[in-house]
């Protein structure tokens, strides 16, 4: 009698179709993408007088004013547009330069190994000691001016040569100079995370026989380390990628509602929702000020998190277990 055929093994799906079949995780990235494209589109399709300040102070929302307006008569519609922009900016741009330090550093130190691999982990541990929102505080502070001075360096030198516009820029550039400060330290502080992850999984990755066998054929370590570690990581990197830049809008929110972040007439979610705080008394409230950009900020941190979870889940080999 032949023997039985042996049960077919169930491969398991690509993790882009576990990401299509998270619902959470889709609706998350549809809201992002719509956000985004809101947030670049609208506020220049708006009327003129909705973008520049007048009388209309503290004026409720209504048929004018869908959101309401501020202190300065501007639409806060147009603000909170604005200050997306502005927010998920410096989170995407931050969150992007703690991805290259610490994928260089993680990979590095996996792979390198032994009293490499322990000084480096030991530096990672005496870094994360540092509380990071002094650190980032300390930057702005002795950074700031310098940055101003650098920014109406190239304005006046655009006025030299008669670029307008070059000018006219540089300008606006001005306003977000503790933005720029801001966005390098938050991607000096926000890297450690993805560094430990980085190395653990080249740590395993090392060790497998295509990287053997690469090593055998005489490719040298950052070959190795360009060509078979890195297109191995990239999924890997991208979920905690997704993860890192709620955190960074966190920080930044919280270092610009103490005044330390963008600089009016500028605006990003954290100075939105100070200018809401400080207007909020027991006789008159202005709940608008508050309200939405608490909403919209809430709603995006809320989708980020669930979108890294369903990377997490597609593509961290945990999962497949």
């Amino acid at each position: 009698m032949p023997d039985a055929a042996a049960p077919a093994r169930i491969a398991r799906p690509d993790g882009w179709q576990i990401l299509r079949r998270n619902r959470a995780a889709m609706m998350a990235l549809w809201f992002l993408a719509a956000l985004s494209l809101i947030a670049i589109i609208v506020p220049v399709l708006l009327p003129a007088s909705l973008k520049i300040t007048s009388s209309a102070s503290f004026t409720p929302p209504s048929a004018q004013h869908v959101l309401g307006s501020d202190v300065n008569g501007q639409d806060m519609l147009y603000r909170l547009l604005s200050g997306a922009r502005v927010s998920l900016g410096v989170g995407v741009v931050g969150a992007l330069i703690s991805l290259v330090i610490g994928t260089l550093y993680g990979m590095i130190s996996g792979y390198a190994g032994g009293r490499v691999d322990a000084f480096m982990m030991r530096a990672i541990e005496v870094l994360q000691s540092v509380p990071r929102i002094l650190f980032i505080m300390i930057l702005i502070a002795a950074l700031d001016d310098y940055v101003k001075e650098w920014v109406d360096g190239w304005r006046l030198a655009a006025q030299a040569h008669d670029w307008p516009r070059f000018a006219s820029a540089m300008s606006d550039l001005k306003a977000y100079s503790k933005v720029l400060v801001m966005i390098v330290s938050l991607g000096l502080v926000e890297w450690l995370t993805m560094a430990r992850i980085v190395r653990g999984q080249v740590l395993v990755l090392r060790e497998m026989t295509f990287v053997t066998a690469s090593k055998a054929m005489g490719q040298g370590s950052w070959g190795v380390l360009r060509r078979h570690l890195l297109p191995n990581l990239s999924t890997i990197i991208l979920t905690y990628l997704t993860l890192t830049i709620p955190a960074v809008i966190l920080d930044e929110s919280f270092l610009s509602f103490l005044g330390l972040g963008i600089e009016d007439p500028a605006a990003s979610w954290g100075s939105l929702l100070k200018d809401g705080a400080q207007v909020i008394n027991p006789l008159e409230s202005k709940w608008w000020l508050l309200v939405f950009p608490a909403l919209l900020m809430s709603a995006s941190l809320l989708a980020l998190n669930f979108l890294g979870d369903g990377l997490r889940d597609a593509f961290d080999p945990k999962s497949a277990e």
